[in-house]
């Protein structure tokens, strides 16, 4: 079984609504999920501001930012899998970065929107 750790925005709605889903998910799990919004440098493989710039995940030892994290925990769904498995080509990749970078620059816009809505 792959090793698995997850990093993720606690403090932001749209972060704590996907990983809550993603827990879900993880039937078997296989994911060590940290807030890294409050866990302690120990914990944190990076600066705590570049963690919670972007997405992040070590599988077996390798740091993982971005849609290649995200493919990470996919694979590590039985459900996702499939489509973790497809993000290995490195086509899909690109393209599967290209639109997060293009989600990251929408990110605040719907953190705003997603406090007004969602639970705390």
């Amino acid at each position: 079984m792959t090793d698995l750790t997850v990093w993720h925005d606690g403090a932001c709605p749209l972060c704590r609504a996907e990983i809550a889903l993603m827990r879900r998910l993880d039937t078997r799990g296989a994911i060590r999920f940290v807030d890294a919004s409050t866990s302690g440098p120990d914990t944190c493989p990076l600066d705590r501001r570049a963690l919670l710039a972007r997405f992040h995940a070590r599988e077996d030892g390798e740091l993982l930012s971005g849609a290649a994290a995200f493919a990470a925990m996919w694979r590590a769904i039985p459900l996702l899998r499939p489509l973790g498995l497809l993000a290995r080509a490195p086509i899909m990749l690109r393209g599967l970065e290209i639109g997060y970078l293009g989600f990251l620059r929408l990110r605040p816009s719907l953190q705003r929107a997603a406090r007004r809505v969602l639970p705390s």
